[in-house]
């Protein structure tokens, strides 16, 4: 074959890159080093050398020519940058059935829970204000692998021909032939242009269809979208008509997602699992033919079975059809049940579903699959946290910084990278969008211990039994007594190799393998809470490459002093034992970075560890000294400090105010520096005025500022208002007036504000007004006497999405028009908490004031949760029936004079 050839053939058939191949192959230089015929080794290059300093001629024209090779070199990438193919553009793979080509013919009657999104998504396409409605508009579909994003795509493209001029449903894949999905869109729209296609380029393609688009009324579907450049190359056929036009995207992938849906007035719809009703129901339908066909003896492991698919559609239906297909007897049924996502069960159904679920891990790159792989190790619905992993992904090496990144940041974005791709399930997202922890779905998790034991990659014992693989290869060991009480580890398994060594559940000490064996471990994750004591640590300095060490283990009340010959150490997670205080040694721990007690007390030292990067929850008390905490401010990478002040210090010869001078000092030095978070705890009413005014220059990239105490500030401390990257705050301030929040609504960067006080300003109403709290998304608002409460003026905290707020049912009432308070305004709300306080209220008002809020509520989004409790409920004042009697016509009278704006009806749906 010539060069030529094998250039065009390694390019495939996209033109641009074809002619760039073929430029590239023409080059002299691409031949074999034997191809002029001279001899090879230095007696070659001695001769080839001699040639070439012998003709000046042949230098000057092979001169020329390098240089005519190099611009036509620099016209080919110019040129390839321009119409940007090379991501888009993939060698044709191999022929073969789409797996998820049942889903676009699904009958109608067949489908479960599907009415409600697919009307969702025909009302998000469809409707629209009348400027805006007539732009084109995109709306983009994602969810996890087997969720249904195809099967709903397809429900709203049915639902809606006949709507549009012209409609067009294709699929992308992971490796997308983009000539063959314009031509396919093309062939949809104007049939007539199928025969004539066959020839064009991609860019003859894209013209055709928006010539052919450019005034018409389109609906197009693109469904299984995994990247961004192929939705850039297919977008440009599509013309910005001003014709009500619509295009539906799918995609695995919130990124991508919202990509497709970045431009204005576009949306994304985010599928989700199916409920237990419908998931019952679809599960029943399949596999016996209607809801009431199971037998009873089934019912319990159907419901096990249920649990496994998650939710998920896909799994639902193929495990449905396998048992449709089985005995209908218990033990049948419980076999397959444990044999879900294993390699035992061989079923084409199941195999198929694997494939569909293996899609989302084959795209992903290298160090991802592994970080995912590394979830295997956690048991079924284990809560995992996200700094939890991500410190042990880096003990494990698994993370790869370039250019002076920071390891904590680029693993947190390996975690949410795992997210954005639908892998695993975000739990507890927070203020600022991240998620504080994930779950694995069973389905997934079962694929990744497949995976994991087919590579060897994790050895499992417990509820996912121990590999059948030699045991000289055990490189991460994962014990789970939880599922097994009693596990017994083979005797002849070496594990003078193994690099990670986590126990879930209470593990007998008997049971335990010796630490001392465990040469090469680097992780070491005990989660054994009652049985384990501190003497299962004795050989702990054994461990000289450990890395990562966390005990959750409620017996541990003391460390071995030789702790600090782990010279390795990055991370010791203390927070679920009774140590209080570390042994000695703890400061001799030179690239300890992360230190995490619970109310431990400071070491002696803390200077030494200049590694520490976070630190918390130590505990101050009068057995600290004041120069340890004059040795604070001398930790120059520290970005997290949690403080326990417990301190009960005579002030007699000045005493007291040595400590918290020297805690300021501290302060202000690390506030200069690197300090991001600090949490402070105090009991027993410690002061915390120390605090008020001293600390200057400000802590300018703080960034979260917690306290929980039973001190209350009496005003906003004045260095809070300089906090221009604070996004965090929670505090205490007594009494809180319009004032403070004026304070903290110029904050810039202020996302999630938890404030409580003990009492509010009387019959004084607190206006929130539309000029600060721009990014507020959280607010918690707790006082013991709230007064009249908060009133939202319009405009107010335009990004709220969570609200708690206390309303005094008895002190409201006297003003006019005191039932309304302006939720109505917080037009971006999604969770709304109010509390009743009914301490002195009568049984109308407290009625009356759950009645106005949730009226209030009514007039939000339909997505809003709202909950409303009751304070103090026993000391509702209780009269009798005829003086309650004239109070209700008071009360009725009161509600007919509030604005007729806030009188709405309840919406349908809401829980009280």
């Amino acid at each position: 074959m010539s060069c030529p050839s094998a250039g065009l053939r390694r390019c495939g058939s996209c033109p641009t890159t074809s002619r760039a191949a073929l430029t590239v192959s023409c080059c002299p230089w691409v031949s074999s080093p034997v191809a002029n015929g001279k001899p090879r080794g230095c007696k070659g290059l001695l001769s080839r050398c001699m040639d070439l300093m012998t003709n000046s001629k042949t230098r000057h024209r092979m001169a020329k020519k390098i240089k005519v090779l190099k611009q036509r070199a620099i016209e080919v990438s110019s040129r390839r940058a321009r119409y940007k193919v090379d991501d888009v553009f993939f060698r044709p793979s191999r022929t073969s059935i789409d797996p998820r080509l049942p889903a676009f013919f699904t009958e109608m009657t067949r489908l479960v829970g599907i009415d409600g999104p697919r009307n969702k998504l025909i009302k998000l396409l469809t409707e629209g204000e009348c400027v805006t409605a007539q732009q084109l508009k995109v709306v983009s579909i994602v969810g996890f692998g087997g969720l249904g994003k195809t099967t709903l795509a397809n429900q709203v493209y049915q639902k809606l021909e006949g709507q549009f001029e012209y409609q067009a449903f294709v699929s992308v894949s992971q490796k997308p032939d983009l000539k063959k999905i314009l031509r396919n869109i093309l062939s949809q729209i104007c049939w007539q242009e199928c025969a004539s296609n066959e020839a064009w380029d991609e860019q003859q393609l894209i013209n055709k269809i928006r010539q052919f688009l450019k005034h018409k009324r389109y609906f197009i579907v693109i469904d299984d979208i995994w990247g961004t450049p192929v939705w850039r190359a297919i977008k440009c056929a599509f013309p910005e008509n001003s014709s009500s036009s619509r295009i539906l995207t799918t995609t695995r992938i919130i990124t991508v997602a919202k990509y497709c849906s970045s431009q204005h007035h576009d949306h994304l719809y985010e599928i989700k699992p199916l409920s237990a009703t419908h998931s019952k129901s679809l599960f029943f339908k399949r596999a016996f033919g209607s809801e009431g066909g199971c037998p009873l003896q089934l019912r319990e492991v159907s419901d096990e079975i249920l649990k496994k698919c998650g939710g998920l559609p896909l799994a639902i239906i193929t495990v449905a059809s396998l048992l449709a297909n089985k005995a209908s007897t218990k033990e049948e049924w419980l076999r397959i049940r444990n044999s879900i996502g294993s390699a035992l069960e061989k079923d084409l159904d199941m195999e198929e579903m694997k494939k569909i679920l293996f899609l989302s891990y084959n795209d992903l790159p290298y160090h991802l699959k592994t970080c995912l792989l590394y979830l295997s190790i956690f048991p079924e619905d284990y809560e995992i946290k996200r700094d939890r992993l991500v410190r042990r992904w880096i003990a494990e090496g698994f993370i790869n910084p370039a250019g002076g990144q920071d390891l904590e940041e680029v693993g947190e974005g390996y975690f949410s990278e795992l997210i954005n791709r639908s892998l695993i399930e975000p739990v507890e997202i927070q203020y600022d969008g991240r998620a504080d922890a994930c779950r694995v779905h069973d389905m997934i998790l079962d694929l990744i211990i497949s995976k994991s034991i087919e590579e060897n990659f994790v050895t499992f014992s417990g509820d996912k039994k121990l590999n059948a693989l030699p045991y000289d290869k055990v490189r991460r060991l994962s014990l789970n007594y939880h599922a097994q009480e009693h596990i017994m580890v083979p005797s002849n398994m070496i594990v003078s190799h193994v690099r990670s060594l986590t126990i879930f559940g209470c593990a007998e000490a008997e049971h335990m393998l010796s630490l001392s064996k465990f040469h090469s471990v680097r992780v070491l994750d005990l989660e054994n809470r009652e049985v384990l004591e501190h003497n299962c640590l004795k050989h702990i300095n054994r461990l000289s490459q450990l890395k990562y060490l966390r005990l959750d283990v409620r017996r541990i009340t003391a460390l071995p002093e030789q702790l600090g010959e782990l010279q390795n150490l990055q991370t010791l997670d203390l927070r679920w034992t009774l140590v209080k205080k570390l042994p000695a040694s703890i400061v001799q721990l030179q690239k300890l970075a992360c230190l995490l007690v619970n109310c431990t007390e400071l070491p002696e030292g803390i200077g030494n560890m200049q590694a520490l990067r976070e630190l918390s929850e130590v505990e101050i008390n009068q057995n600290t000294s004041p120069s340890s905490l004059q040795e604070l401010g001398t930790l120059t990478k520290l970005r997290m400090l949690g403080l326990n002040l417990n301190w009960h210090i005579s002030n007699t010869n000045g005493g007291m105010k040595a400590y918290t001078d020297n805690l300021v000092m501290s302060l202000c030095k690390l506030g200069m520096l690197n300090l991001r978070t600090i949490q402070i705890q105090s009991y027993n009413f410690c002061s915390l005025d120390f605090l008020l005014d001293s600390w200057f220059p400000p802590p300018c990239f703080l960034q979260r500022f917690e306290i929980s105490t039973e001190y209350y500030f009496p005003r906003i401390p004045k260095w809070v208002a300089s906090l221009d990257h604070l996004s965090y705050l929670g505090i205490y301030v007594d009494p809180v007036d319009e004032e403070t929040f004026r304070i903290l609504g110029d904050l810039p960067s202020l996302l999630f504000l938890w404030i409580s006080s003990r009492t509010a300003r009387p019959k004084e109403r607190l206006i929130i007004s539309s000029n600060g709290f721009r990014y507020l998304k959280e607010l918690y608002f707790t006082c013991w006497d709230s007064g009249t409460g908060l009133m939202f003026e319009a405009g107010a905290m335009p990004e709220l999405e969570n609200l708690r707020v206390p309303f005094s049912a008895h002190d409201v009432f006297p003003l006019c028009g005191g039932l309304d308070f302006g939720i109505q305004n917080l037009h971006s709300l999604k969770h709304l908490h109010v509390e009743i306080v009914c301490y002195g209220a009568k049984v109308w008002e407290v009625e009356a004031l759950e009645d106005a809020v949730k009226n209030a509520a009514g007039c939000l989004s339909d997505e809003l949760t709202l909950e409303v409790s009751r304070w103090d409920e026993e000391e509702i004042v209780k009269d009798g029936e005829h003086k309650l009697a004239e109070e209700e016509v008071d009360a009725d009278n009161c509600v007919r004079n509030t604005p007729l704006s806030f009188i709405c009806r309840v919406h349908e749906g809401y829980s009280f």
